[in-house]
């Protein structure tokens, strides 16, 4: 049984998963840069706003992400807000804030 890819609300199709360390590759400095603004953030606002491709299993890694950037000291929890994500239906979500260790890291 193979599975039926579902095309983005924009219409175009999504990039195959890649490997959970090569997205990781990907993801990083674009998260890393967005903790540095010192703005409050979601993760979706930042994986929407630079048309991130999702990792190989979405509903695990990007909260795995989340997860590694709070332990190396890049972003602290910022409080909460309604998800502007599609189908979450403005449900509740973590919202973060980054740190000066994100601001030495973008400026090296």
């Amino acid at each position: 049984m193979t599975a039926t890819v579902q095309p983005a609300l924009d219409g175009t199709t999504p990039p195959e998963p890649v490997d959970y360390e090569t997205w990781l590759a990907i993801v990083w400095p674009v998260f890393i840069a967005a903790a540095a603004t010192g703005r409050t953030f979601t993760c979706y606002s930042v994986a929407d706003e630079n048309k991130l491709p999702n990792p190989p299993n979405p509903q695990a890694h990007w909260g795995r992400l989340i997860t590694l950037l709070k332990e190396e000291g890049y972003i602290r929890t910022a409080g909460w807000a309604c998800s502007d994500r599609p189908t979450t239906h403005h449900s509740g979500v973590r919202t973060w804030k980054g740190t000066a260790a994100a601001r030495r890291e973008a400026a090296s």
